[in-house]
């Protein structure tokens, strides 16, 4: 028997059609992974066929916190000059630069993350599990499950999106791309946050941004 909440999944997932999506879950009897390919098979995959496509327009959005603290400059992009001038792309936009403010995102995906830092991470996490006194290759298995955990942290597509704390960006992109009917992509991000490298006393500017956000 197949969910409601398997087809809607998909559907968030894919961009396709409820109807395409319950079909091919049913084919697939619940296989999440084969429904996706069949899926892309038929040709009926919208916001995956989208990400192909070349994004060379957009926007390139700067937001300054309060008093100049923290400052952001990131890159959007989407395919037509006329989309990018879409009220709904553009909020996105606004959300994405305010999301850097307060999250602190060092990366935009998981694959940007240079292999050394993340090797050094790892290294970290396993001598933290070691020195707890466990076993080595327990240490192991415990860096395996926290390395997810790393990535949310530090990896803008894989942060909870300020706004709807249930979501990730990447799946408010998704779902932008599907309602907009373009690809989107987040290309690159910059963040200034002012005496960063500095000895200063400690204030929360994320919870700042937060209250900006939600007015």
């Amino acid at each position: 028997m197949i969910s409601a909440e398997q087809v809607k999944e998909l559907r968030e997932m894919t961009g396709a059609g409820m109807m395409e999506c319950k079909k091919v879950l049913v084919e697939t009897d619940g296989d999440m992974e084969k429904a996706t390919e069949l899926l892309r098979e038929r040709g009926v995959v919208k916001a995956a066929k989208k990400a192909g496509r070349i994004a060379a327009e957009g926007l390139v959005e700067s937001y300054i916190h309060g008093d100049g603290r923290i400052g952001v400059l990131v890159e959007v992009n989407i395919e037509t000059d006329f989309a990018a001038k879409n009220p709904e792309f553009r909020e996105f936009v606004k959300d994405v630069a305010m999301q850097i403010a307060a999250a602190k995102p060092e990366y935009v995906r998981r694959e940007d993350v240079p292999a050394e830092v993340l090797e050094k991470e790892k290294e970290i996490m396993k001598n933290q599990a070691i020195n707890e006194g466990k076993p080595e290759a327990v240490a192991e298995k415990i860096v395996a499950g926290k390395i997810d955990k790393y990535y949310a942290d530090v990896c803008l597509l894989e942060q909870d999106f300020v706004k709807d704390p249930d979501k990730t960006v990447q799946q408010v992109l998704t779902e932008k791309i599907s309602s907009i009917g373009e690809n989107i992509t987040i290309r690159r991000f910059v963040r200034f946050e002012r005496g960063e490298g500095l000895a200063k006393r400690e204030e929360n500017f994320a919870e700042e941004v937060m209250k900006q956000i939600n007015g």
